[in-house]
This record gives structure tokens, C-alpha cells and sequence, in this order.
């Protein structure tokens, strides 16, 4: 490694001489202690389990996983393994889903540096981050760049909804199909057979907040989106599984001395894991985005341990960027255009999504547009006002 290059090969991890105090960077320079740089690049020559810090005392959680099943694969008894602890299967990566949220090519640029200081700030101290801002700035973009960069695979979102529950978050049991399936057997079998504890895993599924507090070495992204639409209960609800870094599945606990593991699916597709006596805790404090456009006041007890984000509307730079991620037509001079003609119908009509400004950009430098008067009236329409869908993000 060059002296020239210390923040490129260890994404800003440098070290200051004890000596002398550290200056303030201008922006678009790394601070020496980012680990999340915020271009989209993912690390390289170092890995985040080499660079990232342990946690503060107060949030280490020491998760283990449950050893696998012996049994029918399902459920049944804990094998042997020893001493050494297995690990939930590694995150699946879902490229698709990121190019598609992201761009497929990373944005380049550096992100504000209070952005890249607050995430930064999560990661080391392992607190929940709470984005804010008008509907339309990034804020559930921000937990796939993040993803993105540090390598930690499929974002686990979880969308609100004024009917979530802190346990359709954690896991999910269909107990109607468990007695469907028992009828049916009973119907094959000719006889009295009745759903056991041994199926009880084909049943069970654990949801993005669940499959998040499981004890990965690396922690996993959850995007919970849309948080003020949230039930009034759910807040405190959701803050007691983020001090307490575990949680239980009661269906599973009244079965432990039956069956002390139980083998049930994630919400990562085609994954399962083992829930041991029916209790999860985690290993890795989660990487979480909790996502608001500012629509309703949390209870401070909650807001008290989150880290607050606020996003500022895109400036030319950033929706040039964006453009050049999503189309890579930044440089079309008709491109250029249409990026300032729509900050000054953002700032006419309280704020646009930059969604709107691709699909505008698609549109005019599409094979199929042809200039005419009709246009403006067709923008009108793409760059509508976002009163009515403030729901956007």
C-alpha cells in the first residue's frame, strides 16, 4: 500500500498522530474513522469484519446459534458439533433488487458528510438509525447503499402498515394450515392423526425483523419503511426487542422439552435456520433504517436511543449522479436540462421525488419522444405535486 493512498485501501480507516488534534474535513473527504465511505462502492482489500470496532459493552448481545437438527430435518433433537458454534446461513445477495433501487452503477459520489457521520455513528454504536425527510429524498435507498458498500447481502425490509405488529415482524405461525394439514393426514391415514410437535417448523416463518435479530457474525441490513404508520403501541414495543437484542417464540417455548430445536424458514427466500428452545438472540446487532416522512411524533423514550438522520432535498450534483447510476445519461445536454428545469418545479411544488426526475429523463432521451407541445403538458403529469402520495419514499 502507497502512502497516498491510505483512505482508498482502508475506506478511511487512517490513523492520526497522537500527537496533533484532527482538522475539519472539507467535504467529500473521508474522515479518518468512517467505515461507511457513502459512494455505493463496495470495500475492497479489507473486509467489514476486519475494520469494524466490538461494540460498546452496554450493546454486546453474544448470541449463539442453535446446532442442527437430528431428527427428520425439521425438528428434533440438538446434534453433537462440540464446542464450536454454527452460524445461520450467510445472506443470499439480491443484485436485482439493489440495481433496481440503487442503479447498476454506484453513484460515485460522496454522500453529505452528516449522512456518512450518523451512519457511521449506528454501525460503531449499534443503534438504530431514524431517517427522516420529504418523501422522494433516498431515505429507503440509504439502507441498500448501505447493504451495497459493506457486503452484508439482501436487505431485509419491513413495510408498516397501521395494521404491523411487533410479531408479524418477528414471525409468523398459520395455525389454520397446521390443523388443515392434520385433517388431511388424518383423512389419508384413517385414523385419529393429529398435528404433533414434530411439524410444527413447516408452519412457522420468521419475518425481516426476526431473520435480522438472528446470531449472524455480520450484522444484517432491515429497512423497516414507513415507521409513522405505524400502531401508537409499536414504538415502545419494537424498542424492548432492540435494548433486550432477543426475543421468543411461544409456540416453540411450550414444545422445548419435546423438541429443544426446531428448523423453520427465514424470510430470505429458500433459507431456514434452527430455533433452539424456542428463543433467538442475536450475535450482531442488526444494521437498522427505520424510515419516516415526519408524519407523526415518536415517543422520546424511543427517539432517545436511535441515531436521527434528516435528508435534505438532492442538489444538480446528487440528481445528476442519480441519473448517471440509474440511465448513465448524465452528460446528455437534455439530461442536464431537464435536471434543473425540475429543481425549480421541486421548489415551486413543495418538493419532488427523484423518481420523477428518471422517469422524466427516460422519457426525452427515450428513441420514442419527440419534442412537441404536448410535452409540457406530459411533464405536468410525471412531475405531479407529492400531497397525495406522501407514502412515498
Amino acid at each position: 500500500m502507497s502512502d497516498e493512498e491510505p483512505a482508498l485501501r482502508h475506506n478511511g480507516r487512517v490513523h492520526q498522530d497522537s500527537g496533533s488534534a484532527p482538522a475539519a474535513l472539507p467535504a467529500g473527504i473521508p474522515r479518518p474513522w468512517w467505515i461507511y465511505q457513502g459512494t455505493g462502492r463496495p470495500l475492497h482489500d479489507v473486509s467489514l469484519e476486519e475494520i469494524l470496532p466490538p461494540p460498546p459493552p452496554w450493546r454486546a448481545f453474544g448470541g449463539v446459534s442453535a446446532s442442527p437438527v437430528e431428527g427428520n430435518g425439521r425438528s428434533g433433537s440438538l446434534a453433537d458439533t462440540g464446542d464450536t458454534p454454527t452460524e445461520p446461513p450467510a445472506p443470499p445477495e439480491d443484485e436485482q433488487d439493489s440495481a433496481r433501487r440503487l442503479g447498476a452503477t454506484p453513484l460515485g459520489a460522496r454522500s453529505d458528510p452528516e449522512e456518512a457521520d450518523l451512519v457511521n455513528a449506528a454501525l460503531i454504536l449499534r443503534r438504530p438509525l431514524l431517517v427522516t425527510g420529504r418523501p422522494g429524498t433516498g431515505k429507503s435507498t440509504l439502507a441498500f447503499r448501505i447493504s451495497r458498500e459493506l457486503g452484508l447481502g439482501r436487505v431485509l425490509r419491513w413495510p408498516i402498515t397501521t395494521r404491523s405488529t411487533l410479531r408479524s415482524g418477528l414471525y409468523g405461525y398459520d395455525a389454520v394450515g397446521r390443523v388443515h394439514a392434520a385433517a388431511a393426514g388424518q383423512a389419508a391415514e384413517g385414523d385419529t392423526h393429529q398435528p404433533g410437535p414434530e411439524d410444527i417448523g413447516d408452519f412457522l416463518q420468521l419475518g425481516p425483523l426476526g431473520t435480522a435479530m438472528l446470531p449472524h457474525r455480520l450484522p444484517r441490513v432491515l429497512l423497516i419503511d414507513e415507521f409513522d404508520k405505524s400502531d401508537i403501541d409499536l414504538p415502545n414495543d419494537l424498542l424492548d426487542i432492540f435494548e433486550a437484542g432477543e426475543y421468543s417464540i411461544p409456540e416453540l417455548v411450550r414444545i422445548r422439552r419435546r423438541r429443544p430445536a426446531v428448523s423453520v424458514l427465514t424470510d430470505d427466500p429458500e433459507r431456514s435456520t434452527v430455533i433452539a428452545s424456542g428463543r433467538v438472540r442475536c450475535r450482531a446487532f442488526p444494521v437498522v433504517v427505520i424510515t419516516s416522512n415526519g408524519e407523526r411524533e415518536f415517543p422520546p423514550a424511543f427517539l432517545r436511543r436511535c441515531l436521527q438522520l434528516r435528508l435534505p432535498d438532492p442538489d444538480a450534483d446528487r440528481l445528476a449522479a442519480i441519473v448517471a447510476a440509474h440511465l448513465g445519461r448524465a452528460d446528455d445536454p437534455r439530461a442536464r436540462e431537464l435536471i434543473q428545469m425540475f429543481l425549480e418545479r421541486s421548489e415551486r411544488e413543495g418538493g419532488l421525488a427523484a423518481d420523477q426526475l428518471l422517469n422524466a429523463v427516460y422519457l426525452v432521451t427515450s428513441q420514442s419522444h419527440v419534442p412537441g407541445p404536448e410535452w409540457e403538458e406530459l411533464l405536468r403529469a410525471v412531475w405531479h405535486r407529492l400531497d397525495s402520495a406522501a407514502g412515498s419514499t
